[in-house]
């Protein structure tokens, strides 16, 4: 019982006790993965909530925010802070992440940062290489091991108390989502009957598959752009180019280039390598909410495999 209690606490705060001496076992912690499973379960609800052209663009509006917030807050800046921003944007980015449900942006940015020193290798958490696909895309994600991070990777990132605050309370942004979505649709359906949306729809759809959709999607840069693709680069690892990987998810399948060089904001390196999620850092460096936005130097794109 007490475990139980334990558990559903860490439901609501993810305290990170980190030991690097721990041997926790590479296996799915059942009972704290139980928030993802009914998520994922949710989406069967669809069939009995049913359909309204609001509750499916909610969910595609959603879907498209959050998948850019994974690749242009949680990765490009978080983990390898490839461009500058201040601490009022930084914080929003953070708050627009985390509500992808994808944890804190310090557990984020640590397991990537340890990713790349390991990459391939079998320290590496989601190799499919060294622990085959059903792992690297989504067991380690739910295993007690993984569940905390090594602080000594994010330094940088845990001196702003907000950010602290966001990864310890990592479920706080994904449930105002879940909220205001139930709100949004228990009114539109009290006030505005012609839309034919209920709390319901607004929830399957807004929250639920949008969810499970983004997160299979951006997992595949883990899974699959190490097994499938080719290489630009020579690398130590196992990191592909994937051209479909990279337009579903807006750039970041330009998997080779990356970690081939990771410093840079840009992931397709040359003009047919489409890279949304670029381009729209660029614009956002026009509006002056970025700046020192790092291309790809000359020197680079020389050194071809």
């Amino acid at each position: 019982m007490k475990t139980l209690w334990q558990t559903m606490l860490k439901w609501l705060a993810n305290e990170n006790n980190y030991d690097p001496n721990a041997n926790y076992p590479d296996k799915i912690d059942w009972l704290r993965a139980m928030p993802f499973i009914l998520v994922n379960l949710g989406c069967l609800l669809v069939f009995w909530v049913g359909f309204s052209w609001v509750a499916f663009i909610t969910a595609a509006v959603l879907y498209f925010v959050r998948l850019f917030s994974i690749g242009a807050f949680y990765h490009r800046y978080f983990s390898h802070k490839t461009y500058k921003t201040n601490r009022f944007w930084q914080c929003i980015f953070a708050m627009i992440g985390s509500s992808s449900a994808q944890r804190g942006p310090l557990w984020w940015a640590a397991h990537h940062r340890q990713h790349h020193m390991v990459s391939d290798e079998p320290a590496d958490a989601h190799s499919p290489v060294q622990h085959g696909f059903f792992w690297s895309h989504v067991g380690w994600f739910l295993s007690k091991k993984h569940y905390y991070y090594n602080p000594e990777r994010v330094k940088d990132l845990a001196r702003y108390p907000e950010l602290v605050f966001l990864d310890r309370y990592d479920n706080l942004m994904p449930t105002v989502l879940f909220i205001s979505l139930f709100v949004a649709g228990f009114l539109m359906h009290k006030f505005a009957p012609g839309l034919g949306t209920s709390a319901g729809q607004m929830i399957v759809w807004g929250f639920c598959i949008s969810t499970i959709a983004l997160f299979h999607t951006t997992v595949t840069i883990n899974s699959v752009s190490h097994v499938i693709g080719k290489k630009r680069f020579a690398t130590k690892d196992n990191s592909r180019n994937n051209f479909l990987l990279a337009l579903l998810t807006f750039g970041e399948g330009w998997h080779n280039n990356h970690h081939y060089y990771p410093a840079t904001a840009r992931q397709g390196f040359v003009w047919w390598e489409i890279d949304i999620t670029y381009y729209v850092i660029k614009l956002m460096e026009l509006l002056g909410i970025v700046w020192d936005v790092k291309g790809v130097p000359r020197s680079v794109l020389e050194k071809r495999a």
